[in-house]
């Protein structure tokens, strides 16, 4: 399984959703918090290709999207494949 990681910021309605979806899949992720680790948001950006808002959501090193796309993938029945779970 790939390590799932997931740049945030405090009082981020889209980050608790997306937190809550890997949660309620039981899939572990790593928290960044960008509010609490401001050095991190160049990361982000880099990684991202420029995106500048949170959620992030990587599995490794590929990037996956934000909260929208996660629950995209969803639907579709693709995120557990695309995450490695």
């Amino acid at each position: 399984m790939n390590r799932i990681t997931i740049y945030t910021k405090d009082y981020c309605p889209f980050c608790t959703k997306a937190k809550s979806l890997l949660t309620l899949k039981k899939i572990q992720f790593v928290e960044i918090n960008l509010n609490q680790n401001p050095d991190k948001f160049n990361e982000m950006l880099e990684k991202s290709n420029g995106a500048r808002t949170v959620p992030q959501i990587f599995a490794g090193d590929n990037y996956i999207g934000d909260c929208d796309k996660i629950y995209q993938l969803e639907s579709e029945n693709q995120l557990n494949k695309l995450l490695g779970t």
